[in-house]
Protein backbone atom coordinates (compact mmCIF):
# COMPACT_ATOMS: atom_id res chain seq x y z
CA UNK A 1 0.00 0.00 0.00
CA UNK A 2 1.23 3.63 -0.89
CA UNK A 3 2.49 6.04 2.07
CA UNK A 4 -0.38 7.36 4.01
CA UNK A 5 -1.40 10.97 3.46
CA UNK A 6 -2.10 12.66 6.86
CA UNK A 7 -4.73 14.67 6.82
CA UNK A 8 -3.00 18.02 7.52
CA UNK A 9 -1.35 17.07 3.94
CA UNK A 10 -4.98 16.74 2.73
CA UNK A 11 -6.65 19.85 3.97
CA UNK A 12 -3.06 21.90 2.77
CA UNK A 13 -3.15 19.98 -0.62
CA UNK A 14 -7.04 21.27 -0.73
CA UNK A 15 -5.93 24.63 0.24
CA UNK A 16 -2.95 25.20 -2.18
CA UNK A 17 -4.96 23.53 -5.09
CA UNK A 18 -7.36 26.45 -4.88
CA UNK A 19 -5.91 29.14 -4.84
CA UNK A 20 -8.28 32.46 -5.26
CA UNK A 21 -11.73 30.43 -5.85
CA UNK A 22 -14.99 29.51 -4.35
CA UNK A 23 -14.29 25.61 -3.27
CA UNK A 24 -17.11 23.32 -3.36
CA UNK A 25 -17.69 20.43 -1.49
CA UNK A 26 -17.14 18.32 -4.65
CA UNK A 27 -13.26 19.90 -4.89
CA UNK A 28 -12.88 18.39 -0.75
CA UNK A 29 -14.41 14.73 -2.17
CA UNK A 30 -11.75 14.85 -5.05
CA UNK A 31 -9.20 15.90 -2.74
CA UNK A 32 -9.98 13.46 0.05
CA UNK A 33 -10.90 10.50 -3.06
CA UNK A 34 -11.65 7.02 -1.48
CA UNK A 35 -11.44 8.75 1.86
CA UNK A 36 -13.88 11.22 0.77
CA UNK A 37 -17.06 9.07 2.19
CA UNK A 38 -15.44 9.12 6.12
CA UNK A 39 -15.82 13.01 6.69
CA UNK A 40 -19.20 12.88 4.55
CA UNK A 41 -20.42 10.05 7.37
CA UNK A 42 -18.70 11.61 10.07
CA UNK A 43 -20.14 15.29 9.69
CA UNK A 44 -24.33 14.43 9.79
CA UNK A 45 -23.26 11.68 12.68
CA UNK A 46 -21.96 14.52 14.85
CA UNK A 47 -25.00 16.47 14.18
CA UNK A 48 -27.31 13.52 15.50
CA UNK A 49 -23.98 13.22 18.68
CA UNK A 50 -24.23 16.59 19.82
CA UNK A 51 -26.76 18.54 21.27
CA UNK A 52 -28.77 19.16 17.78
CA UNK A 53 -29.42 16.15 17.64
CA UNK A 54 -32.21 16.25 20.13
CA UNK A 55 -33.87 18.82 17.85
CA UNK A 56 -37.10 16.66 16.41
CA UNK A 57 -36.29 15.14 12.62
CA UNK A 58 -32.27 15.74 12.95
CA UNK A 59 -31.16 12.70 13.80
CA UNK A 60 -33.52 11.07 10.73
CA UNK A 61 -32.07 13.07 8.30
CA UNK A 62 -28.48 12.38 9.36
CA UNK A 63 -29.04 8.85 9.23
CA UNK A 64 -31.00 8.81 5.57
CA UNK A 65 -27.64 10.98 4.36
CA UNK A 66 -25.44 8.36 6.35
CA UNK A 67 -27.31 5.19 4.31
CA UNK A 68 -27.03 7.19 1.11
CA UNK A 69 -23.38 7.46 1.06
CA UNK A 70 -22.85 3.99 2.96
CA UNK A 71 -24.48 2.54 0.39
CA UNK A 72 -22.47 3.71 -2.62
CA UNK A 73 -19.53 2.50 -0.75
CA UNK A 74 -21.29 -0.96 -0.49
CA UNK A 75 -21.52 -1.14 -3.60
CA UNK A 76 -18.10 -0.12 -4.25
CA UNK A 77 -17.62 3.23 -5.67
CA UNK A 78 -14.08 4.65 -5.59
CA UNK A 79 -15.20 8.10 -3.88
CA UNK A 80 -18.83 9.31 -3.07
CA UNK A 81 -20.85 10.96 -5.19
CA UNK A 82 -23.22 13.96 -4.91
CA UNK A 83 -26.18 15.65 -6.02
CA UNK A 84 -25.55 18.57 -7.93
CA UNK A 85 -26.96 21.20 -5.73
CA UNK A 86 -24.98 19.81 -2.89
CA UNK A 87 -21.43 19.09 -5.20
CA UNK A 88 -21.91 22.95 -6.03
CA UNK A 89 -22.17 24.33 -2.51
CA UNK A 90 -19.01 25.80 -1.31
CA UNK A 91 -17.32 28.25 0.42
CA UNK A 92 -14.71 31.20 -0.75
CA UNK A 93 -10.71 30.39 0.04
CA UNK A 94 -9.90 32.84 2.12
CA UNK A 95 -12.69 31.51 4.17
CA UNK A 96 -11.24 27.45 3.97
CA UNK A 97 -7.65 29.10 4.49
CA UNK A 98 -8.37 30.46 7.49
CA UNK A 99 -10.25 27.58 8.73
CA UNK A 100 -6.98 25.44 7.48
CA UNK A 101 -4.71 27.70 9.05
CA UNK A 102 -7.52 27.45 12.72
CA UNK A 103 -7.52 23.57 12.60
CA UNK A 104 -3.98 22.45 11.22
CA UNK A 105 -2.47 22.74 14.77
CA UNK A 106 -5.62 20.13 15.64
CA UNK A 107 -5.25 18.21 12.63
CA UNK A 108 -1.40 17.92 13.77
CA UNK A 109 -1.70 16.71 16.66
CA UNK A 110 -4.73 13.85 15.27
CA UNK A 111 -2.37 12.72 12.44
CA UNK A 112 0.61 11.94 15.61
CA UNK A 113 -2.15 9.60 17.04
CA UNK A 114 -3.22 8.15 13.73
CA UNK A 115 -1.74 5.70 11.16
CA UNK A 116 -2.37 3.03 8.36
CA UNK A 117 -2.51 0.13 11.08
CA UNK A 118 -4.80 -3.28 10.76
CA UNK A 119 -4.67 -3.07 6.53
CA UNK A 120 -6.94 -6.11 6.71
CA UNK A 121 -9.74 -3.38 7.73
CA UNK A 122 -8.58 -1.28 4.75
CA UNK A 123 -9.34 -4.16 1.87
CA UNK A 124 -12.72 -3.56 -0.22
CA UNK A 125 -14.13 -6.40 1.19
CA UNK A 126 -13.40 -5.03 4.27
CA UNK A 127 -14.84 -1.73 3.99
CA UNK A 128 -17.91 -3.26 2.05
CA UNK A 129 -18.67 -5.04 5.69
CA UNK A 130 -17.84 -1.80 7.49
CA UNK A 131 -20.42 0.34 5.05
CA UNK A 132 -23.38 -2.80 5.63
CA UNK A 133 -22.29 -1.59 9.43
CA UNK A 134 -22.55 2.14 9.10
CA UNK A 135 -25.94 1.14 7.03
CA UNK A 136 -27.50 -0.49 9.77
CA UNK A 137 -26.44 1.47 12.48
CA UNK A 138 -28.10 4.63 10.34
CA UNK A 139 -31.41 3.09 9.92
CA UNK A 140 -30.94 2.34 13.67
CA UNK A 141 -30.70 5.88 14.38
CA UNK A 142 -34.58 6.46 12.66
CA UNK A 143 -36.15 4.77 15.34
CA UNK A 144 -34.19 5.41 18.73
CA UNK A 145 -35.18 9.40 17.83
CA UNK A 146 -38.36 8.80 19.44
CA UNK A 147 -35.99 8.48 22.59
CA UNK A 148 -34.82 11.68 23.85
CA UNK A 149 -30.65 11.62 22.45
CA UNK A 150 -31.04 7.91 21.83
CA UNK A 151 -29.60 8.22 18.56
CA UNK A 152 -26.56 9.51 20.14
CA UNK A 153 -25.33 5.83 20.53
CA UNK A 154 -24.85 4.32 17.00
CA UNK A 155 -24.25 7.78 15.94
CA UNK A 156 -21.08 7.88 18.55
CA UNK A 157 -20.40 4.05 16.61
CA UNK A 158 -20.62 5.85 13.04
CA UNK A 159 -18.32 8.97 14.38
CA UNK A 160 -15.65 6.51 15.40
CA UNK A 161 -15.94 4.59 12.29
CA UNK A 162 -16.16 7.78 9.93
CA UNK A 163 -13.13 9.07 11.65
CA UNK A 164 -11.10 5.67 10.97
CA UNK A 165 -11.95 6.24 7.40
CA UNK A 166 -10.74 9.27 6.92
CA UNK A 167 -7.47 8.67 8.63
CA UNK A 168 -7.23 4.99 6.88
CA UNK A 169 -6.84 3.61 10.12
CA UNK A 170 -7.74 0.06 10.89
CA UNK A 171 -7.21 0.16 14.17
CA UNK A 172 -9.82 3.21 14.68
CA UNK A 173 -12.38 1.43 12.33
CA UNK A 174 -11.99 -1.65 14.79
CA UNK A 175 -12.37 0.56 17.57
CA UNK A 176 -15.86 1.73 15.73
CA UNK A 177 -17.08 -1.75 14.98
CA UNK A 178 -16.47 -2.93 18.80
CA UNK A 179 -18.22 0.07 19.99
CA UNK A 180 -20.91 -0.94 17.40
CA UNK A 181 -21.48 -4.88 18.69
CA UNK A 182 -21.22 -3.83 22.44
CA UNK A 183 -24.19 -1.22 21.64
CA UNK A 184 -25.79 -4.13 20.16
CA UNK A 185 -25.40 -6.56 22.81
CA UNK A 186 -26.64 -3.89 25.09
CA UNK A 187 -29.78 -3.65 23.32
CA UNK A 188 -30.18 -6.93 23.44
CA UNK A 189 -29.48 -7.40 27.27
CA UNK A 190 -32.54 -4.46 27.48
CA UNK A 191 -35.33 -5.95 25.50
Amino acid sequence: MESRISLTQLLEKLDDANDGRTIHLQDVVDTFQSRGFGPLVTLPALLALLPTGGVPGVPTLCAIFIALIAVQQLFGRQSPWLPRKLRERGISHDKLHRSVERVRPWTRRIDRLLAQRLDILLQPVARRFIAVLVIALALAMIPLELLPFAAAMPALAITVIGLGMTADDGLLLLIGVLLAAGLAVSAYWLL
